[in-house]
């Protein structure tokens, strides 16, 4: 097809008359057709064609035009306009486009296509399937035919209005059923769950995991559809940012790979073994205190590290729990507070059966119910006592702003440490003459 004057006239006719049917018109055109229309329009035209066309087809259209009409368009779109275009652009278009805009309009850009990290903007998917409220269903098929062999999802089609701004959702079985002559906002359906760019990716996953949607579309301040978020690609950066907890977790650095280098492992490893160390020294203080007790009753020395465990095991359980809720979104901050207790209350019903169990051992093997008393109940006291720390520590981070899995497992066994070694060897003090 070529832009004669007849096609301009047409044109220009349907943007005065009506402006829905000129997007549907370009939007059937290869992207070098709608370009010689576009440059054969005046700027102000153009740009009512270009600023409600669906972006996919607007990059394709743009890439088409000489640089410095397309300069003169983008100018006079709105950066949010731009940016959706921009996002399909080629590598070699993006900086071609880059070179001619102008610094202001550059950093406005940059701001909307830079998202947070671990933001729904971060793991969207500018592939998707969207069309017009007011074309049929045999159209939609058709056009699904011709797309069977590329790589765009079916599994959700999307439904917008004029501007590009979504109001309905299409899945391939109403598809299917439809009679074809039906338009499809009749079958779509209108309530859409749908999230901004800036979500946070908890929050999707908390989503999915009540939905279970195999995808969810991303609209901007306007409401225009600018991509979708896949369950794939959201399970992969769920994954490596558990990888990289676990690391944290443990103190190591979340960008050390295997084999990063020497150095970069010892710098970002070597400062959390001084803690480590550090919490150590005060664990071990607290053995200092009693040193001379250890020394007349050697038995005590024994349970130590049975009680100082047994409490971390404990801690590590809550720990667990409440860093996944946490990551769910399960927890809500005015809410915490139940969490803490639910986690405390679970470790001391377990101390309680713990220390019961490890007071008859002791009793059993140096007959000595005193003894048996003594380590069941530091027992009970350090796992409760674990299970608070468990539930608290991450909680806590999480409020002051930190990452509650950065090196939580570190604070954990020092409080377990302390508080075991110190109430073991507290009541072994006060029961010193029953146990020499």
């Amino acid at each position: 097809m070529t832009s004669d004057t007849s096609a301009i006239n047409f044109i220009n006719h349907l943007i005065d008359s009506d402006p829905q049917k000129t997007l549907r018109v370009l939007e059937s055109l290869s992207a070098q057709d709608a370009a010689d229309i576009i440059k054969s329009l005046s700027i102000a035209d153009a740009i009512e064609c270009l600023e409600n066309i669906q972006p996919r087809y607007g990059a394709a259209i743009m890439e088409e035009l000489d640089s410095d009409y397309a300069a003169s368009i983008i100018h006079k779109l709105t950066p949010q306009q731009t940016a959706s275009m921009f996002r399909f652009f080629a590598a070699t278009s993006k900086k071609k486009f880059l070179n001619f805009l102008d610094i202001a309009l550059s950093i406005k850009i940059g701001e909307i296509l830079n998202y947070p990290n671990e933001s729904a903007g971060r793991v969207m998917q500018p592939n998707f399937l969207s069309f017009r409220s007011d074309i049929r269903v045999r159209e939609v098929i058709n056009k699904l035919r011709s797309l069977a062999r590329s790589h765009v999802p079916t599994t959700y089609c999307y439904v917008v209005n004029h501007e590009n701004k979504l109001i309905g959702i299409l899945n391939m079985r109403d598809l299917i059923i439809s009679d074809l002559n039906q338009f499809i906002e009749d079958i779509m359906k209108k309530d859409v769950i749908k999230v901004s760019p800036f979500t946070d990716r908890e929050e999707l996953i908390a989503i999915f995991g009540e939905k279970h949607y195999l995808g969810i579309p991303v609209v901007d301040e306007d409401n225009r559809l600018i991509g979708v978020v896949n369950t794939k690609d959201l399970i992969e950066s769920t994954e490596e940012e558990a990888s990289e907890d676990i690391q944290i977790l443990f103190g190591a650095s979340p960008e050390e790979r295997v084999y990063s280098p020497l150095s970069f492992k010892i710098r970002k490893r070597l400062p959390w073994l001084y803690i480590n160390l550090l919490t150590a020294f005060l664990a071990g203080a607290v053995v200092a205190v009693f040193e001379g007790m250890i020394s007349k009753v050697a038995v005590l020395a024994v349970f130590l590290p049975i009680i100082a465990g047994q409490g971390g095991n404990a801690g590590t359980q809550s720990l667990s729990v409440i860093l996944r809720a946490l990551v769910m979104r399960e927890i809500k901050p005015s809410a915490a507070y139940k969490a803490v207790l639910v986690e405390t209350s679970a470790n001391l019903i377990n101390g309680i059966g713990i220390g019961i169990v490890t007071a008859g051992v002791a009793w059993a093997w140096k007959g000595n119910p005193y003894l048996g008393l003594i380590v069941g109940v530091a027992m009970f006291i350090n796992m409760t006592a674990a299970g608070l720390a468990g539930a608290f520590i991450p909680l806590t981070m999480k409020k002051m702003g930190f990452d509650p899995a950065h090196s939580s497992g570190i604070f954990l066994t020092t409080i377990t440490d302390i508080v075991g070694f110190f109430s073991f060897l507290g009541l072994a003090w006060l029961f010193l003459d029953k146990l020499i």
